[in-house]
């Protein structure tokens, strides 16, 4: 303001001294008014320039000059500079935001007050099929027609979520996603997506499982509770009370057998993996594996062909009880799923890439190819009477499964109707190595192991 008198008062003096030297008097009037409209034409001129700046609205092109003028453009300046930082920061943080919305596993869609999609990230765009580009400003009841979710978008209510098919959702892999709305802003929604198949599919495997085994231990339970009332209320003969007595055994003994099994997997599930600092002999697995399979062979009454080649003098890293059990079930299931008279062969085999496969060929009736898929599941079975006559729980895969997984191996499984099966177990290199005991010590603990 200083800067701003001392120009127009010198300016008047200039223009005063200016006139009084041409005409005294009369001169210094004209110019005192003279020097009034030149130091009002060069304000205005240092205004104008400060407008044009305004009106350019880049900070980078400031005027620089003295005066009123110059404090104000400075000021304006200043304070441009620091609302661009602000619009910067909040774009920062914005961009931030929609990263992380981005990043999240469930699925967001911005709807205006109309129901028009305004943003969504690529995990909705996925689950809903979206195209991020033609669809924006789209009606969500126009993109998403499954009829419960149009009836629950114009409801209004809002307060539970809905589970719907998603649009990729085949019968042979259906797909779920749990859809809920949430309003903010004035009339805006936010409307959040998952998916829920796995959810979905861990119940109906809950479900399925508890029913099975209810099942599973209900008939046996029916048998024992039949035998104990006839024993109880009949006169029988020592030679039928034997007999019953027997059929009674066999019940108790496949309840305790499916018990032993759900324990198994309930151990599997719940324990922390197999390292590698335990090492197992393989010839002390194959003679356990050839001693379990030849009684069952015999109990069963089959009279089959069992050949179980020498193993290699090897060493296996992992759980010796769970690489037991998962040989045995494989050999247990080629027992039992083998007529009398039928072959078995098990044996241990190197692998072109350094793997090595235990196996089990069996001549039995073979699997349709529509059910290899699912053999590992828990329960499952081809031929259920089939499987109840040969005492099997309907688990011995499942745990084969659970122990591959955990050992860091794979489980293939070969055959055809009328062609046997073959069932192999396939180890990475790493979990083997040559036999650290002295020659001839192999042999000893193979027996040791069996008489044990």
């Amino acid at each position: 303001m200083t800067w701003r008198i001392l120009t127009f008062v010198a300016c008047q003096l200039a223009g005063g001294l200016l006139g009084w030297w041409l005409d005294h008097e009369r001169g210094t009037v004209m110019g005192l008014v003279a020097g009034s409209l030149l130091w009002l034409a060069a304000d205005t001129l240092r205004a104008a320039r400060v407008l044009r700046w305004l009106r350019q609205a880049d900070v980078s092109q400031a005027p620089v000059m003295r005066g009123m003028w110059g404090e104000t453009a400075d000021r304006v300046r200043r304070a441009l500079r620091v609302r661009e930082m602000e619009v910067l920061d909040a774009q920062r943080r914005l961009q931030e935001f929609l990263a992380a919305i981005q990043a999240s596993p469930n699925g967001v869609v911005l709807l205006d007050p109309q129901g028009r999609i305004e943003w969504c990230n690529q995990t909705a765009a996925d689950q809903f099929g979206f195209d991020l580009q033609r669809d924006m400003m789209q009606q969500v009841g126009n993109l998403v027609r499954d009829p419960s979710f149009a009836a629950y978008f114009s409801s209004g209510n809002h307060g539970q979520e809905i589970v719907i098919p998603g649009p990729n959702s085949l019968p042979s892999r259906p797909v779920k996603l749990s859809l809920q709305v949430h309003p903010y802003g004035l009339g805006r929604r936010l409307l959040l997506t998952r998916d829920v198949t796995a959810v979905e599919q861990a119940e109906v495997m809950r479900r399925d499982f508890v029913a099975n085994v209810s099942h599973e231990i209900r008939t046996p339970l029916t048998v024992l509770m039949g035998f104990v009332e006839t024993l109880q209320n009949l006169p029988l003969s020592e030679e039928e009370r034997s007999r019953y007595l027997g059929l009674m055994a066999r019940q108790a003994h496949r309840m305790q057998t499916l018990v032993d099994d759900l324990l198994t997997l309930s151990r599997l599930e719940g324990s922390p993996l197999p390292g590698v600092g335990e090492w197992t002999s393989l010839p002390v697995l194959m003679a356990q594996c050839e001693q379990e399979g030849s009684a069952l062979s015999n109990v069963l009454g089959k009279s089959q062909e069992l050949r179980f080649d020498d193993a290699p003098a090897l060493e296996i890293a992992g759980s010796p009880n769970e690489l037991l059990s998962a040989m045995s079930n494989l050999v247990s299931n080629a027992v039992r799923y083998t007529p009398v008279g039928g072959s078995i062969h098990a044996r241990w085999r190197p692998l072109q890439d350094g793997r090595w496969e235990f196996s089990i060929r069996d001549s039995g009736p073979g699997i349709a190819y529509e059910h290899l898929a699912r053999l590992t599941e828990r329960f499952y079975r081809v031929d259920r009477s089939r499987s109840r006559e040969t005492g099997g729980t309907g688990l011995g895969l499942a745990i084969v499964k659970h122990v591959v997984q955990r050992h860091g191996a794979e489980l293939k499984i070969e055959s055809a109707p009328g062609a046997g099966s073959t069932f192999a177990i396939q180890f990475p290199a790493g979990r083997l190595r040559a036999v650290r005991t002295p020659a001839g010590t192999t042999a000893q603990l193979a027996k040791e192991s069996l008489a044990g």
